[in-house]
């Protein structure tokens, strides 16, 4: 009997899976382009977004130059969204804006193309190109929408993006730390002090900045051996400003040490020289 129900019931199944099927295939070879546009719709509704998504892009093109031209090309992108296919999704919502700029749908598209690039956003350790322009989109949509629905929410996304792109900045000076290129870390890890002052790894940084320039400066020939040698000995002091009780103290101590044992200098050397 079980076995009797079961086989009902998956042939019910069946049978409804190949009537949806059947029509959809009329759907699709309809001529009918209403009919075609309030089934789009409705599977839309129904979160059938293959389907709409298929039905919308052909549409784009039907009601070209209409007024309901903005409103297909809405449906289409926010049917991508349902795909979870951001790549297209941000493109028609970036064509919608391009086409209709003073849209109904304008707001909403502008937050949703910087959701998109949020949501395409990758891995720190790979090019941030695309989280940078979900930054962009994002603060354009507070700046053009200051108490839109969807201000609160940018502001987070935001707030995440960028913490991406302090991690980045923070790996690509340590790689070349890692690396031994204690030049490019200079450099690297200057810059991201700049770029990013109220980094949760500016100690850190401040620290490697200070033992690439003394590395630096150690393995120099000696016609720039004494300039790179005071410009670690500066960076020194700016770190136990910063950081006088620092983990990284004992080690900072110990570079100072040396560095001032290859300047041949002392501390009452140091003293008299501040003293001017």
């Amino acid at each position: 009997m079980i076995r009797k129900l079961k086989f009902i019931f998956l042939f019910a199944l069946l049978a409804t899976v190949a009537a949806s099927c059947s029509d959809y295939q009329k759907v699709l070879k309809s001529t009918d382009y209403e009919f075609k546009y309030k089934k789009a719709k409705e599977y839309y509704d129904n979160n059938d977004f293959n389907r709409a998504t298929t039905l919308y892009q052909e549409l784009v093109n039907i009601y070209r130059g209409t007024s309901r031209a903005d409103q297909v090309y809405y449906y289409l992108a926010k049917s991508y969204l349902g795909q979870k296919d951001y790549l297209l999704a941000g493109h028609y919502f970036r064509q919608l804006l391009k086409e209709f700029p003073r849209s109904d749908y304008s707001e909403e598209a502008q937050y949703l193309i910087g959701y998109c690039y949020y949501k395409n956003s990758p891995n720190p350790r790979l090019d941030q190109e695309i989280t940078k322009k979900g930054i962009d989109a994002l603060q354009l949509y507070i700046n053009l929408y200051p108490n839109g629905d969807n201000v609160k929410q940018a502001t987070k996304l935001i707030d995440e993006l960028r913490e991406k792109l302090v991690y980045k900045s923070y790996l690509s000076g340590r790689l070349y730390y890692d690396l031994g290129d204690y030049r490019a870390a200079v450099v690297s890890l200057s810059n991201s002090l700049k770029d990013f002052p109220d980094s949760e790894y500016r100690e850190e940084l401040m620290f490697l900045l200070l033992k690439s320039k003394y590395l630096l400066a150690e393995n120099s020939i000696p016609e720039k051996k004494e300039n790179r040698l005071n410009a670690a000995l500066d960076e020194y002091y700016t770190f136990i400003d910063d950081y006088p009780n620092s983990d990284h103290r004992k080690e900072a101590d110990k570079f100072f040490n040396n560095t001032k044992k290859m300047l041949n200098i002392t501390d009452e050397d140091l003293k008299i020289d501040s003293n001017k």
